[in-house]
C-alpha cells in the first residue's frame, strides 16, 4: 500500500499571470502516475466554477485525473460554511483506492480558539486565534477488519499574521514589534493545530491501541521544529518509555540526508512535507520516496517572476506491506 502526500501549490490558480491549467496538468499528471498511490493526500486544491453562478467544484482536478486510476478512487475534501461548500482556495482532498468509511473535519473542535490581547496595535483589545484551515481525518477500509486512520494536514507557513496598523505594504512591516507579535501569532496557529491533531491521535489510540495511523501533508516545518515535535511525541520529549507506543515517526528519516528535502528555498534543502506513521504502521514500512529531482527553487522563481507549471513542493510517498493482499 502506497500512501502519498503532495502540495499542488495553488491549483488551479486564478491569478492573471499564472501558468495555464493545461500546462499545469501536463506537468503534474506524470508526477501523479509516478506516485502510483493507493492513498493520496493533496493540499492547496482550489475549487473552480464551470460558469459564473454555479457551485464550485474540483473541475480542474477532474481533468488532471482523467484517464488515470485516480479518476475512480473514493475521495473526500474539506468544506466551509453552512450549507457546506468547497472553498475557493486551499482545500484538502484525500483520495483512496479502497473505500473511505468515515470522514471528519477537525478545526478547533478539540482545541478551542485561543484568546490573545494585542500589545503592539490596539493595545488591550482582545481577539481569538483559530486555525487557518481544518485537518481532514478519514478512516479507510483495508483487508478484513483492519482500517487506516489518515489525517491530511496543511499547517500554516511561518509568515507573520497581519497586525492592524503595523504594515506599510504586504511584505513590509512598520515596526519590529508588530512583526514579532504577528510572527508569534503565526506560531500559535501552527503549533495549536499540531496540538489538536496530536490529541485526535490520542483519541484514536485510546480506542484502538495498535491503530494504523498516518498523518500526512505539508507541515511547513522540519522534523525538529515545534509543530512536528508536538505531533511526534518522542519518548525523549515525554520522558516516559511507557508512552513510546504513542509516537508518530517521520518515515523520511530512513532516507540519506542528501535525498531528504521536499522544498528548495534560496538554495537550502528543506523537508517540510511528511508522512508520520504510528508505531504499528511503521512496523509495516518498506520504502519511502521523495520525488525532488526536478524541484525548482521557490525564492528564485518568486524573485524573477519565472513561475513554471510544477509545484514547489516535491511529493512524498511511503510504501507499507500490509500482507494478505492488503495493498
Amino acid at each position: 500500500m502506497r500512501i502519498a502526500t503532495f502540495n499542488l501549490e495553488d491549483f488551479p490558480s486564478d491569478s492573471p499571470d499564472a501558468v495555464s491549467v493545461e500546462e499545469r496538468i501536463a506537468a503534474l499528471r506524470p508526477q501523479m502516475l509516478r506516485l502510483d498511490a493507493d492513498v493520496l493526500c493533496l493540499q492547496e486544491v482550489n475549487a473552480d466554477r464551470l460558469r459564473p453562478g454555479l457551485a464550485r467544484g474540483f473541475h480542474a482536478l477532474d481533468r488532471l485525473f482523467e484517464g488515470t486510476p485516480y479518476a475512480s478512487y473514493s475521495w473526500t475534501a474539506t468544506t466551509i460554511g453552512s450549507p457546506p461548500e468547497f472553498a475557493d482556495k486551499h482545500n484538502l482532498v484525500t483520495l483512496s483506492r479502497r473505500p473511505i468509511r468515515f470522514t471528519e473535519q477537525v478545526r478547533n473542535s478539540i482545541v478551542p480558539e485561543q484568546h490573545h490581547r494585542y500589545v503592539t496595535a490596539g493595545a488591550g483589545a482582545d481577539t481569538t486565534v483559530g486555525w487557518d484551515r481544518p485537518a481532514l481525518y478519514s478512516v479507510i477500509d483495508l483487508d478484513g477488519d483492519r482500517r487506516l486512520h489518515l489525517v491530511n494536514l496543511h499547517l500554516r507557513a511561518p509568515l507573520a499574521v497581519p497586525i492592524e496598523g503595523q504594515k506599510l505594504r504586504p511584505f513590509v512591516w512598520k515596526s519590529v514589534g508588530g512583526w514579532a507579535e504577528g510572527f508569534y501569532l503565526a506560531g500559535l496557529r501552527r503549533s495549536g493545530q499540531a496540538l489538536e491533531v496530536r490529541l485526535l491521535v490520542e483519541r484514536i489510540l485510546a480506542d484502538e491501541r495498535d491503530a494504523l495511523i498516518a498523518v500526512c501533508g505539508d507541515f511547513n516545518a522540519d522534523i525538529d521544529e515545534v509543530p512536528v515535535r508536538i505531533l511526534r511525541a518522542d519518548r525523549e520529549d515525554t520522558g516516559n518509555g511507557a508512552l513510546a507506543a504513542h509516537m508518530l515517526v517521520p518515515v523520511d528519516r530512513s532516507l540519506p540526508a542528501s535525498r531528504r528535502f521536499s522544498v528548495l528555498h534560496a538554495g537550502r534543502q528543506l523537508m517540510l512535507d511528511h508522512v508520520l506513521a504510528s508505531r504499528a504502521l511503521l512496523a509495516l514500512s518498506r520504502d519511502v520516496e521523495v520525488h525532488n529531482e526536478a524541484l525548482g527553487d521557490e525564492l528564485v522563481a518568486f524573485a524573477t517572476g519565472a513561475r513554471g507549471p510544477d509545484s514547489f513542493h516535491a511529493p512524498v510517498v511511503a510504501e507499507f506491506d500490509l500482507g494478505g493482499g492488503g495493498a
